[in-house]
């Protein structure tokens, strides 16, 4: 990783001949920030604590550019509200998801790592990406009343 996530960005959104807003600027500063899962209200809420004026859609638009420019990661917890996490500069993780609770934990896992390319090979693939998420209950929710 030789470039800075911002230089990344800024690359990227030379790339689609934009330029880096002072609205864009906040909310990419506030997005590299934040860390853990959260959804786009989440992080509108944390522009509009700096900048009130900042609309919902510019935070939604500018979350699509994260994730194009290869520096965010979108998660779909299976509730209907997708949530967005870092990717550049971060090792692949898979997610277990509490589906009661909906707490999540990102597990880095070298076997099942392993298993899934040899899946692939075995089918005639060779992997690009993939994301993995095992539903369940965490062990809070598990527990007997």
């Amino acid at each position: 990783m030789c470039k800075s996530a911002e230089q990344v960005f800024m690359d990227y959104l030379g790339e689609k001949g934009m330029s880096l807003t002072a609205q864009r600027k906040l909310i990419v500063e506030t997005f590299l920030e934040t860390e853990g899962h959260f959804s786009a209200e989440k992080l509108s809420e944390l522009v509009r604590d700096k900048m009130p004026e900042l609309g919902q859609a510019t935070v939604y638009r500018t979350l699509k550019l994260l994730v194009e420019s290869g520096l965010a990661d979108t998660i779909d917890p299976g509730d209907g509200v997708l949530l967005y996490e870092h990717k550049y500069g971060h090792a692949h993780h898979d997610h277990l998801i509490c589906t009661q609770c909906g707490k999540k934990v990102e597990i880095f896992d070298s076997v099942i790592e392993s298993r899934q390319e040899e899946v692939a090979a075995s089918h005639g693939f060779d992997l690009t990406r993939h994301r993995m998420y095992l539903y369940g209950l965490c062990s809070e929710c598990n527990q007997d009343d």
